[in-house]
């Protein structure tokens, strides 16, 4: 037998099993190697070395002569001698385990002239002798390069490998590309440019990546839903392109990206186990989620979720609604038949029902433990002035007009007294103040005043006279060079509310901090039997809690100027327990107990402040001339007559459905208004916050829009205008 294949987990193991086979030693036979080992990827697609063993025939002749054949090609100086064989090359190789042989079955460690040398005249015979001895294989892409002149000082890539001749006059050269490792005498290069010698042996790798999948499985704050997250990974395979000869290559990948799911149906079941999950598992969801090539998250197991219950609940037995304007046809004209009608209820009628709350229902978690509904809580009652509670009911105990104002679970209901005056209010009949609705048939006279803690009506003209009301103010005349206020209440508690807050947020850091000296014994509860606040306490307030004491004098400085106009007593009770525990000099002792107190009484005035607010104060006249109107809510002005040379704020909506000429007009949550200027260009100033707009349908010469900090002055008539504010800040005018 002369020649043997031999199989081996590397070449060595395959060299020596193919010796054995042959009976011969490695000076005996020449060895070529027909196939790398190869680890393949995660074990799939592994293969094994393979070498082909030949015996010699006629000795190391052969051998020599190729040997000078490749010196020759390469022009290399030196002999085979001075470096290793090429049997030792293959030896060293398999024992570092590096797959240095080609694809093709050729020696990388040789050098790159004459692996292009040996491979051009297994696959070419025929090419023609050369002048210098060396056979030239046919590129691809190129009709003739059959002269060996063309190749001179030249690189190029074929199926992956780099070649390369060089001349007298020129060494090619090769820049890396990222990804790209050049091999020199078996070492990676550092530079990024690199020039060919004949001297050295030179091998191409690519460097691919893998990126694994990225999981994450985790249970929401209620265990109520056990999320998975999932990123799959990414194989990216590199190659280098084939590259025509030249005096110097930029050597660049070609990129190959394949996207991998690592995540398994059990790696998800174990976690799952591990985050002790029982219940609701979607094994539908699992296998998406093992199946998917797209980022994405999926819901793995759902427990059961809590039934949600009922908080209490008032139930109104009666109509407590009041209309909010006069009856306008569509002609624009007011009908005076149309009366405002405030609403009614005689002593002993049922007002209400409060309905106690519905519990909820428990839900089960993944983990199967039980998961409580939201609490519910009961409706908090605050009986006013005429009103009484049986058992469930809320009874009127007066006649009157029924005010129910409710915030969150907190509800306030009382009988408000109304007053009817039949004829104008002039020198005769004298001011009108009253704590209850008022409702007048006549008008308002000049220089007079008319005052009410509830809603007021007039049937007739308001001239030069002046009307505050807690509530409402609706006019079913013109208003004339007079002032109106509606919503006084809730300006009030704007102004006090803060100031509140403020007291009983820093009074109650304050207890905490008197607690922890006494936890750290540097003050007893007893010491506050002494008159007034401890030493140490006083300290705390000049030095930790400045802001404390002048907030409370500025607190009870306004509740003393408007005392009148508070309806609560529980303001002023507040008022004297913040004036014996933080100012009094002398006077009774302040004790601990006192001192939480007055954070509990502080508390429920904010949230009964809160309640007793008028939200739903508004202005509704006929028409204004020369007259100032400033209302909590919306006001509206519902004749074509419009308002003249008037000063309008609207907390709420502003809408003028006749002409606006002259003044400056405000609406917090816009304005709509029909026309605004004149022919002869009365400045007229129309101003919303930032957010909000303003709509009308005829802007004349000299309208000034205003929204935020930006202005616009109308310079002709504009039509169906809706003005706002762009990006940038600046007031655009789209039609609508």
């Amino acid at each position: 037998m002369r020649s043997v294949i031999s199989k081996g987990k590397d070449i060595k193991e395959a060299i020596e099993k193919g010796l054995k086979a042959l009976g011969a030693n490695r000076r005996e036979v020449d060895i070529e190697v027909v196939q790398e080992a190869s680890k393949g990827f995660y074990g799939i697609g592994a293969k094994p070395a393979i070498v082909k063993l030949v015996k010699k025939e006629s000795g190391a002749a052969d051998e020599k002569d190729e040997r000078e054949a490749i010196s020759e090609m390469n022009g290399a100086s030196g002999s085979e001698e001075a470096g290793p064989s090429k049997l030792e090359r293959e030896e060293r190789t398999a024992a570092s385990g590096q797959a240095d042989r080609l694809p093709d079955g050729t020696d990388a460690a040789e050098p790159a002239a004459y692996v292009h040398y040996r491979n051009a005249m297994s696959r070419h015979p025929e090419a023609p002798e050369q002048p210098d001895g060396a056979r030239i294989a046919v590129t691809p892409g190129r009709k003739d390069v059959a002269d060996a002149n063309d190749l001179d000082g030249k690189a190029w890539v074929k199926n992956g490998k780099l070649y390369f001749k060089s001349s007298p006059d020129h060494q090619p050269s090769v820049t890396l590309g990222d990804h790209v490792i050049l091999l020199k005498n078996d070492r990676p290069v550092c530079e990024r440019t690199v020039q060919l010698s004949d001297k050295d042996r030179y091998e191409l790798k690519t460097r691919g990546e893998e990126k694994e999948t990225i999981w994450k499985l985790e249970l929401d704050r209620t265990k109520l839903r056990a999320i998975l997250h999932v990123e799959p990974g990414v194989v990216i395979t590199r190659t280098l392109p084939d590259a025509e000869p030249a005096g110097h290559l930029d050597l660049l990948t070609e990129e190959k990206r394949e996207t991998v799911n690592h995540l398994t149906h059990e790696q998800i079941i174990d976690k799952l186990k591990e985050l002790q999950v029982k219940r609701g598992i979607h094994h539908d969801e699992i296998m998406k989620a093992v199946a998917t090539k797209e980022p994405g998250t999926f819901e793995v197991a759902t427990g059961e979720e809590p039934v949600s219950g009922r908080n209490g609940r008032l139930e109104l037995m009666v109509d407590i609604a009041a209309k909010t304007g006069l009856h306008v046809d569509k002609n624009g004209r007011i009908n005076f038949r149309e009366r405002l009608t405030i609403p009614t209820v005689d002593r002993g009628q049922v007002i209400a029902a409060v309905h106690p709350p519905v519990p909820g229902k428990p839900g089960l978690t993944v983990t199967n433990e039980p998961l409580p509904p939201d609490p519910t809580y009961p409706l908090e009652v605050k009986l006013g002035a005429g009103v009484t509670q049986r058992d469930d009911k809320i009874v009127a105990m007066t006649s009157g007009s029924p005010k129910v104002k409710q915030r969150g679970r907190y509800v306030h209901i009382s009988i408000v007294p109304k007053l009817v005056h039949s004829g104008d209010v002039d020198l005769a009949s004298g001011n009108i103040r009253f704590k209850g609705d008022v409702e007048i048939h006549g008008g308002v006279k000049e220089g007079m005043i008319v005052e009410a803690s509830g809603d007021i009506l007039v049937h007739s003209t308001v001239s030069f006279a002046k009307m505050t009301a807690s509530g409402a103010i609706i006019t079913k005349g013109n208003v004339i060079s007079s002032e109106l206020t509606a919503g006084k209440h809730m300006m009030l508690l704007t102004e006090l509310e803060p100031l509140l807050g403020t007291i009983h947020e820093q009074t109650e850091k304050l207890i905490a901090a008197i607690k922890q000296l006494v936890r750290a014994s540097a003050l007893k509860k007893s010491d506050f039997s002494s008159r007034g606040l401890p030493s140490s306490i006083k300290i705390l307030l000049e030095k930790k809690f400045q802001s404390l004491v002048p907030a409370v004098k500025q607190l009870l400085e306004v509740i003393k100027k408007n005392e009148k106009d508070l309806e609560q007593e529980a303001w002023k009770e507040v008022a004297a327990l913040l004036n014996q525990v933080f100012l009094a000099t002398s006077g009774p002792a302040v004790d601990f107990q006192k001192l939480e107190n007055l954070t509990t009484r502080l508390k429920d005035l904010k949230e009964w402040s809160a309640v007793t607010a008028e939200p739903e104060a508004h202005i509704t006249v006929s028409s204004a001339q020369n007259s100032k109107l400033f209302s909590n809510g919306n006001i509206t002005v519902v004749s074509t007559k419009g308002c003249i040379n008037s000063k309008i704020h609207a907390g709420g909506h502003l809408k003028i459905n006749g002409i606006a000429r002259g003044g400056e007009l405000y609406g917090q949550s816009g304005v709509d208004i029909h026309t605004v200027g004149s022919e002869i260009g009365i400045a007229t100033l129309i101003a919303v916050p930032n957010g909000q707009s303003i709509k009308i349908k005829k802007a004349m010469e000299g309208t000034v829009l205003k929204i935020g900090n930006a202005k616009k002055t109308i310079k002709e008539t504009v039509y169906n205008i809706h003005a706002h504010l762009n990006k940038n800040e600046q007031i655009v005018l789209d039609t609508f």
